[in-house]
């Protein structure tokens, strides 16, 4: 099973009707642990905030939106549990960080932030031990 289809399973059980029966593999799918599972889920959060989600169809604008929040407070609440206070910040930094530069008109520095971001995730786990 994929990272992505991981998220799809333990999302809101009122997504299910949206979700979509085969997902595919997920963008951070080398990131081990419960940090991958948690870069899918906040990105598919950040998806259906600002493109195309991959894993789920069919909402509204406004679904979309609340789903989205879902999806990032899935993936914080996973780290908050596991103690990796590291993770969150990088994390609630990222979702900050994209944010404005979505409103800005600035796509492409999101994207950037990401790969950043999932990037210092992999480093700091690698140095301090899989989560």
């Amino acid at each position: 099973m994929s990272r992505l289809a991981e998220v799809v399973a333990a999302a809101d059980p009122a997504l299910e009707p949206y979700a979509l029966s085969a997902p595919g593999p997920g963008r951070f799918e080398e990131v081990a642990g419960i940090r991958g599972f948690v870069l899918e889920a906040v990105y598919e959060g950040y998806l259906m905030h600002y493109r195309e989600p991959r894993a789920f169809a069919g909402m509204d604008a406004d679904m979309r939106l609340l789903a989205g929040d879902a999806l990032y407070a899935l993936g914080l609440a996973r780290l908050a549990e596991a103690g990796d206070l590291e993770a969150v910040a990088i994390l609630s930094d990222l979702i900050s960080d994209s944010a404005h530069a979505q409103a800005e008109g600035r796509g492409a520095d999101a994207e950037a932030l990401w790969e950043s971001s999932s990037d210092r995730l992999r480093l700091a786990q690698a140095a301090g031990g899989a989560r």
